[in-house]
C-alpha cells in the first residue's frame, strides 16, 4: 500500500475528529426507516416505462427443467452457463421487458458502468464482443445482456413483464411449483434465484412526498416522454424548466451533468458529498486490451479480481482509480484477502486512507471555482465509507451559472416536499420536476424481503427456517430443507467490485450442481453437517469491521449509520480463493450435498456437446 503525502500524526488526529463532527452532522434516528420502497401509493416510481401494456397471453401449466427468477446479468448467465451443461428447457422469468436486468431499468442521462467493460462484461470471449469503450455507456452493455440471451437461445422460453408470485416444493413429484402475477402455475425441476442487489427502488421518506405537484420520477425509470433527449442528452423539454435532484451517489454523479446541460436550472440537493475520483473514459480497440487471443478476457478479469481482491498480480491490465487504490478496500468487501500483523496493518492502511482523501479533496479545490460550494462537496470520511465514484464532468458543472449546490447535512437531509418544491431550512425551492437519484435496497431481494415466498420440505418457509439462527447456507448457494434451489447473490460467499465476474462462477457453480444431480439421479440439497462446517470457516477468520463502519458517515454500508455487525456474511479469503475452492469442491467431491430421489427423474440428461444457441 503507497502513502504518498502521508500525513503526520496530529493531521490523522485532527481527520478524525473531523470525520466525527461531519457524520453527527448527518445520522439520523430513523436510520435506514428515512426510505419508502417504490410500492403502494409509490407504486408509479418502479412502473415499467419502456415495455408498454404487457401482451395478454395465456397462463402456463407445463413443466421446465429449470427456472431462473430474474433476467439480468445473473440469471442470464445462468441460463447460458445451463445450456452449455445439455438443459434444455430454461425459463427465466423478469419482471422488465426484456433482458438486462439493472442495465433495462437505468437508462438515464449519462449512465456508464464505473467498471472497465472489458473485465464487466461477461462472455466476450464466448460472444467474440469487443467493447467500444473502457467505460461502456449503459446502452452498449443492455444490448450485450440480449446478445448473450440470443447466443443461448434463451428467448424462447422466458417470461418477460412478469413476477414470481412464490416458490413451493412439492414432495410427492420432486419438483417447484411456480407461479406468478399473470396466473402462471408451472412446475420446474430445478430453481435459480438472480433477482439481484439492485431490483428494489427506494425513495426518501420525507414529509409531503405525495403533495408535490410538478413532475417526478426515479432515475431508474427515467421519464424521457417529459425530459425528451436520450441517455446521450439533447433533453429539449427541460430547456426552461427547474429541476431538483436528490441523491449524489454513482447515478447523481452521472445524471447531474447532463441535466446542467439541457435544464433551466439545476438544484443538487446533497446530504453527503461522494468522492469522485478521474474517470478518462475513451474509445477503445481490440489492440488496446489485447484481444487477439483466445480466452483474453478471461485472462484480463482474472487479474482484475485479483488485484481489488487484494492478490498479487505481475501486471496489472486494467490500470484504473480502482486497481490503483484496491489496497483501500479491504473495509469496502467483506472478502479480501487479509495479511500480516493487524495492528501494523491498520495503521499504514489509515495513513493510505488519509493520503487519497486528501488527493480527492484537493481534487475539489482544483476544479471548483466557487470556495463555498467546493467545500461543500468535499468528502470528510475515509475511503471505504461510500462506493467510490469517478466522473470528470461532475465537479465541472458546479461552475455552470444554472447550477445550485444546496447542502442538507445540517439538516439531516430535506426537511419536507410541498406541492411547489422542497424545504430545507429556511428556503424554500420551487421546482417544476423532482427527480429521485436515491438508488436501491441493496442487497434486499424479493425472497429475502418476504415478497417472494419460498416453501420447503414440510411447508417451510425459507424466511422462517433462517428466523432463530439467520441465514444458513452451502458455500451461500444452497440450504438443508430446500431441494434443487440455488440462490445467486452475495451471501456467505464471496463478493467483488466487479460483480458480474463473480455472477458468472456463481453461474458455473449452479449449472454444474444440476449435472451432477442428473448424472447421478439424484437431488442436491445440504445436510446440515455440511451447512454446520460451512459456517464454522465463515466465522472463523471473520473480519472485524464493525468498528470501521460504525464510524463512518451514514450510508448504505452501514445501514444508515447504525453500523454493520460483524458475522458470517462472506467468504473471508477473498474471491479468488473461493472460486478456488469451488472448482476443487466440484471436482473431487461434492460431498454433503448429492441425495437420492424418490420420485421418477425428468427424461432429459445433460450432454457432453452443449447447445450455444
Amino acid at each position: 500500500m503507497t502513502t504518498p503525502q502521508a500525513p503526520s500524526s496530529d493531521e490523522l488526529a485532527t481527520l478524525r475528529q473531523r470525520y466525527r463532527l461531519e457524520r453527527e452532522r448527518r445520522v439520523r434516528p430513523d436510520g435506514a426507516g428515512q426510505y419508502h420502497a417504490a410500492e403502494a401509493e409509490f407504486g408509479y416510481y418502479a412502473a415499467d416505462p419502456y415495455a408498454g401494456e404487457p401482451a395478454g397471453r395465456d397462463p402456463l401449466h407445463d413443466t421446465v427443467d429449470v427456472v431462473v427468477v430474474g433476467g439480468g446479468f445473473g440469471g442470464i448467465l445462468a441460463g447460458a452457463r445451463m445450456r452449455q451443461q445439455g438443459v434444455q428447457h430454461v425459463r427465466i422469468v423478469e419482471k422488465g421487458g426484456d433482458f438486462g436486468g439493472t442495465w433495462y431499468w437505468n437508462r438515464y442521462p449519462g449512465i456508464h458502468c464505473d467498471i472497465e467493460s472489458h473485465v464487466y462484461l461477461p462472455l466476450l470471449d464466448e460472444t467474440g464482443y469487443v467493447p467500444e469503450w473502457k467505460y461502456s455507456p449503459g446502452e452498449e452493455i443492455r444490448r450485450h445482456a440480449v446478445r448473450i440471451a440470443e447466443k443461448f437461445n434463451l428467448y424462447p422460453d422466458a417470461l418477460f413483464s412478469t413476477a414470481v408470485t412464490s416458490l413451493a416444493w412439492d414432495e410427492t413429484s420432486e419438483t417447484w411449483m411456480v407461479t406468478t402475477d399473470r396466473g402462471d402455475a408451472f412446475r420446474a425441476t430445478y430453481v435459480v434465484t438472480a433477482t439481484g442487489t439492485l431490483s428494489e427502488p427506494k425513495l426518501p421518506g420525507i414529509p409531503g412526498i405525495e403533495d408535490f405537484t410538478g413532475h417526478t420520477f426515479h432515475t431508474s425509470r427515467w421519464d424521457y416522454a417529459y425530459t425528451g433527449g436520450t441517455p446521450d442528452g439533447g433533453m429539449s423539454g427541460l430547456a426552461q424548466k427547474r429541476v431538483g435532484i436528490v441523491g449524489t451517489g454513482a447515478t447523481g454523479i452521472q445524471v447531474i451533468p447532463m441535466l446542467a446541460e439541457d435544464a433551466g436550472h439545476v438544484y443538487v440537493f446533497q446530504r453527503t458529498p461522494s468522492t469522485v475520483d478521474v474517470r478518462a473514459n475513451c474509445p477503445t480497440t481490440a489492440q488496446d486490451v489485447g484481444a487477439d487471443h483466445d480466452g483474453w478476457a478471461r485472462e484480463r478479469r482474472e487479474n482484475y479480481l485479483r488485484i481489488v481482491s487484494g492478490e498479487s498480480a505481475e501486471q496489472d491490465l486494467v490500470a484504473d482509480r480502482w486497481t490503483t487504490s484496491a489496497g483501500l478496500l479491504e473495509k469496502l468487501l467483506p472478502s479480501f484477502r487479509r495479511r500480516g500483523d493487524r495492528a501494523d496493518f491498520e495503521a499504514t492502511y489509515e495513513v493510505a486512507d488519509a493520503a487519497k482523501m486528501n488527493e480527492l479533496r484537493t481534487r475539489v479545490e482544483q476544479t471548483v471555482t466557487d470556495q463555498d460550494t467546493a467545500e461543500k462537496l468535499k468528502p470528510w470520511y475515509r475511503y471505504a465509507c461510500k462506493r467510490p465514484t469517478f466522473s470528470d464532468k461532475y465537479y465541472p458543472a458546479f461552475n455552470r451559472d444554472n447550477v445550485t449546490l444546496v447542502d442538507t447535512a445540517d439538516t439531516h437531509g430535506i426537511e419536507r416536499i410541498t406541492e411547489h418544491g422542497v424545504v430545507v431550512g429556511d428556503t424554500a425551492y420551487e421546482l417544476d420536476c423532482l427527480i429521485f437519484a436515491t438508488g436501491f435496497s441493496v442487497g434486499t431481494s424479493g425472497i429475502h424481503s418476504g415478497k417472494l415466498p419460498v416453501h420447503g420440505r414440510g411447508g417451510t418457509q425459507l424466511l422462517h427456517a433462517w428466523a432463530q439462527q439467520g441465514p444458513r447456507t452451502l458455500h451461500g448457494f444452497t440450504s438443508n430443507g430446500f431441494p434443487n434451489l440455488v440462490q445467486m447473490g452475495s451471501l456467505q460467499n464471496a463478493s467483488s467490485v466487479n460483480f458480474t465476474h463473480v455472477l458468472d462462477e456463481q453461474a458455473v457453480h449452479a449449472a454444474a450442481l444440476v449435472a451432477a444431480a442428473e448424472a447421478k439421479g439424484a437431488l442436491f440439497e445440504p445436510t446440515r453437517e455440511a451447512e454446520d462446517a460451512w459456517m464454522a470457516v465463515l466465522a472463523e477468520d471473520a473480519p472485524d469491521h464493525e468498528w470501521f463502519h460504525a464510524e463512518c458517515t451514514p450510508g448504505y454500508y452501514n445501514r444508515e449509520g447504525r453500523g454493520r455487525p460483524n458475522g458470517p456474511i462472506a467468504y473471508p479469503h477473498g474471491a479468488c480463493a473461493f472460486h478456488e475452492l469451488l472448482e476443487q469442491w466440484r471436482e473431487e467431491s461434492m460431498g454433503g450435498i448429492l441425495q437420492a430421489r424418490s420420485a421418477t427423474p425428468p427424461a432429459w440428461r445433460p450432454t457432453a456437446e452443449a447447445p450455444n444457441g
